[in-house]
């Protein structure tokens, strides 16, 4: 069995870790912390996992981290680098749902998260916890950084087109994405209010999210994985997110504009063969539309290829990409759990392959 720790067990991600983790047939909870909840029972918080979840919340002071095998950070940007180090020289692995150990650049960082990195010298060793990107790495790891939700999403997305060079204008590509409620966190704020989400539509962030540059290091670290290094240079992206009046979901539409020599391409069979062994990446077949609804609860992202008329005579150079996925499992804690399982050397799939909920 792993022995795990939770560090923040009350908010939206920490919740999912919960309800995947108590179904998990390797794993054991050894303790979920909460400083405010600390004494009440877990099921007493959260209804929902009565019977299955049978410890109460402890103080992080008192919590036997140092006896976990693992730890999850399902905690606010900030926290899991002041505590990394301790767990790491116990020999406990660390998995971080915040952006603390996402980003290699500490000045990049403090840009947009607005607080300094307290432990730069733990970012030479973390790994970025993309499985369909870094499988190989993620198993050695000790330290990792979880990708975010939109992250995720517009990374996969785009993934086969950026490891081969002459395929697309790089320089150009537009993600135009949108997330449920749920991905704001379980915090008190007046835009997530019921009268203020509900029965409306908006983007936010348009002039900067913290989410692009995690994109951008990742979408060229494919680039220069697939051996096109000068793909990477001249990649721009513009990313534009929307908060739906919905609680869970990320539906992203990447847009790209396809380069002359590669207007005959069969884009579909070039998804459908990157993913073809990937058991949480589901391609549709050609003509189809993914919704959030058909991967809620799930890890499972589903992607659709499409090729919108732009008028002209010939083929269209437009490149259009949706992908779904929900922000709190495979976006978040599902992502983490798939982690977790490469790390321990099960089978990636260990406890994660529950059927979406519909409706």
């Amino acid at each position: 069995m792993i022995k795990i720790g939770i560090v923040g067990g009350t908010g939206y991600t920490g919740v999912e870790l919960l309800r995947l983790l108590a179904q998990h047939p390797h794993a054991e909870l050894m303790a979920i912390t909460s400083r405010k909840e600390a004494g009440m029972p877990v099921a007493d918080l959260f209804p929902s996992l009565r019977g299955r979840v049978n410890i109460a919340f402890s103080d992080p002071v008192e919590a036997p981290l140092q006896k976990c095998d693992v730890v999850f950070f399902a905690t606010p940007h900030g926290v899991a680098m002041e505590q990394a180090r301790s767990l790491l020289e116990a020999g406990v692995r660390v998995i971080d749902l915040a952006a603390d150990f996402r980003l290699q650049d500490p000045a990049e960082f403090a840009r947009w998260y607005k607080m300094e990195h307290s432990c730069t010298d733990l970012l030479a060793q973390a790994v970025y916890g993309l499985p369909e990107v870094n499988r190989s790495a993620i198993r050695a790891a000790r330290l990792i950084g979880l990708p975010g939700c939109y992250p995720s999403a517009v990374q996969l997305g785009y993934l086969p087109l950026l490891e081969h060079a002459g395929l697309i204008d790089a320089g150009s590509l537009i993600a135009d994405c949108k997330s449920g409620v749920s991905g704001a966190g379980r915090k008190a704020e007046v835009g997530t209010l019921l009268s203020e989400a509900g029965d409306n539509f908006k983007a936010y962030g348009v002039t900067g999210h913290r989410h692009w540059p995690e994109m951008s290091q990742g979408l060229k670290a494919i680039a220069r994985a697939g051996g096109q290094p000068m793909l990477a240079e001249k990649l721009r992206m513009a990313f534009v997110p929307h908060l739906t009046p919905m609680i869970r979901g990320i539906h992203a539409t990447l847009y790209a504009r396809i380069l002359p020599g590669a207007l005959d391409t069969d884009f579909q069979a070039l998804y459908e063969k990157r993913y073809a062994d990937e058991p949480f990446v589901d391609v549709l077949p050609a003509g189809q539309m993914p919704e959030t609804r058909s991967v809620r609860a799930s890890n499972f992202m589903r992607i659709a290829v499409h090729r919108p008329p732009v008028g002209g005579s010939g083929p269209s150079d437009l490149l259009c990409i949706l992908v779904v996925e929900d922000n709190l499992v495979k976006g978040a804690s599902g992502q983490g759990v798939q982690v977790m399982n490469l790390m321990f050397n099960l089978p990636e799939t260990t406890g994660l392959t529950l059927v979406p909920v519909l409706p």
